[in-house]
């Protein structure tokens, strides 16, 4: 149990406030104290659950270990508590643990829909190509999980695929499931316009950022330059004649979006904003992070793009992620969306495992 027994004061704190805030509601409070009330308990309930369950599996542990070392007890009950001690055991590190997860501090950002940006890296048209693939595997992946993918801005490869795609992901708890495929993806195939069979390295760059909210990030108008302009269409054609297109500048930053997707440059303006809040609210994490822990590259989910973290190998088939050395011989199930729960949950363990070992 070592690793894992929570820290008995806090289980009890939390099981007190649990109590505290149940009898309050049943005293009928009034609409702004019910409300708060009824929040923080819904939050607390699952966790006051899991104590009760990791406590009764330890006063069964308890009893089993007293029952088999008791040489005045009936020889065959001792025979059936040895049995079922190493079972006990199993149970309540299980337990255990899962409270201890339960305590630690949670990402703010978890709960939020994400930015999904994806830029073709070295390759020409075949990162491009990548680019594009990786845009849909996320699509299909949204659509899964009953999230809305709503285009901020896209440019198209000269080939096929897009340079760069950016888009909107909409849901509960995405940023929470998309947040480690932050990285450079490497791609190992045959072009289709490859002759000689010959097998190519193309790579391409994920960036997930949680979607700011107006009260995350305080941006002042004064501190920006709007530009409008005419969106462009593939080929350099007009998508409208109006000038629909938006570009805003952050001019203590230098952070530049453009939105051109939606005709109304109302739309496109919004779509930037919230597009500019994600990036700077992201600059901020990642500076607050930086002075939490000098060194985040040995963190998984670390969101340092510069590093390949994963390959896709079309020819055998198989995907491997770098930063947990796992791979999956699924490559087509993790391209349609259906398999990338099996990385992301990997991924999600492994960061938890380095969270618990650093809470001692």
């Amino acid at each position: 149990m070592n690793g894992f027994t929570p820290p008995e004061d806090r289980l009890d704190a939390i099981l007190a406030r649990h109590a505290l805030l149940t009898a309050t509601l049943a005293e009928g409070p009034d609409a702004q104290t019910f409300v708060s009330a009824s929040r923080e308990l819904a939050d607390l309930e699952p966790v006051a659950a899991a104590i009760h369950r990791y406590r009764a599996a330890r006063r069964n542990r308890a009893e089993l270990d007293a029952l088999a070392g008791d040489g005045a007890a009936d020889a065959e009950l001792r025979a059936l508590a040895e049995e079922e001690r190493s079972d006990a055991a199993d149970e309540e590190e299980r337990l255990a643990r899962e409270v201890r997860l339960m305590l630690l501090p949670r990402d703010a950002a978890d709960d939020k829909s994400a930015i999904l940006e994806v830029r073709a890296g070295t390759g020409g048209d075949e990162a491009a190509l990548f680019a594009g693939d990786l845009f849909a595997m996320y699509s299909r992946y949204a659509a899964l999980k009953g999230w809305t993918v709503d285009l901020l801005s896209a440019s198209e490869g000269t080939a096929g695929g897009f340079k760069e795609i950016i888009a909107e992901i909409r849901g509960g708890g995405v940023f929470a499931r998309l947040k480690f495929e932050s990285g450079a993806h490497r791609v190992q195939r045959v072009p289709a316009t490859e002759g000689s069979g010959r097998i190519h390295t193309s790579a391409a760059t994920v960036a997930v950022l949680p979607e700011a909210e107006d009260v995350d990030v305080a941006i002042d108008e004064s501190d920006l330059r709007v530009d409008t302009m005419r969106a462009g269409g593939a080929g350099g054609q007009h998508v409208n004649k109006t000038e629909s297109a938006i570009r805003i500048t952050h001019l203590p930053t230098g952070i530049v979006v453009l939105v051109q997707e939606e005709r109304s440059q109302h739309r496109n303006r919004a779509k930037a904003m919230a597009l500019l809040r994600a990036r700077l609210y992201d600059a901020e994490r990642g500076r607050k992070d930086a002075e939490r822990a000098a060194d985040r590259r040995a963190q998984v989910g670390s969101g340092d793009r510069s590093e390949r973290i994963r390959t896709y190998n079309f020819p055998q088939g198989r995907v491997t992620d770098h930063r947990i050395g796992l791979t999956l011989y699924k490559l087509e199930e993790v391209m349609a969306g259906t398999a990338l729960d099996e990385l992301i949950d990997a991924l999600t363990a492994e960061h938890q495992a380095a969270l618990l070992a650093a809470d001692g």
